[in-house]
């Protein structure tokens, strides 16, 4: 004899195994860690303004110092505990972008340059590159046709 769940005894035991979600909670760490390195990335583009930077090459360099450093901050291993910690927080900013594209070049760096690290570094990143660069292509695209009339 078979012993088989109705639907309401399945979702009352998947209720029963379930953690239940601290949704506020979460909700805070994710909003003060974002608003943490957005501060940092602000901080950054003042002092590159300070000294002597424009707008624009100073607004490059702070993309550039952000994702250097959610790179290296990968790379040590801090990122990853920053980002259980904090939750969607550290996904958001370009930190997380950065930490995407370092994250499994790391897992595969035991399978070599070219088939662990090359073929692994865009696994999850790879597929933003790409329809970011088809967006904006196309974005542009449309951009100049319209100026054209």
């Amino acid at each position: 004899m078979k012993n088989e769940m109705t639907n309401k005894e399945y979702n009352e035991y998947v209720k029963t195994k379930t953690p239940n979600s601290k949704v506020v909670l979460n909700s805070f760490k994710a909003f003060i860690s974002g608003g943490i390195i957005c501060v940092i990335g602000q901080c950054i583009l003042m002092l590159l303004k300070k000294c002597g930077f424009d707008e624009e090459t100073s607004a490059g360099y702070t993309s550039i110092i952000l994702i250097f450093l959610g790179a290296l901050l990968t790379g040590l291993d801090i990122y990853p505990k920053i980002a259980k910690f904090a939750g969607a927080g550290t996904v958001v900013p370009i930190t997380g972008f950065a930490n995407s594209v370092v994250s499994p070049a790391l897992e595969a760096k035991s399978e070599g340059m070219i088939l662990g690290v090359g073929a692994q570094i865009f696994t999850i990143a790879g597929p933003v590159i790409l329809y970011g660069t088809l967006a904006s292509w196309i974005a542009g695209l449309i951009y100049w046709i319209i100026s054209l009339f």
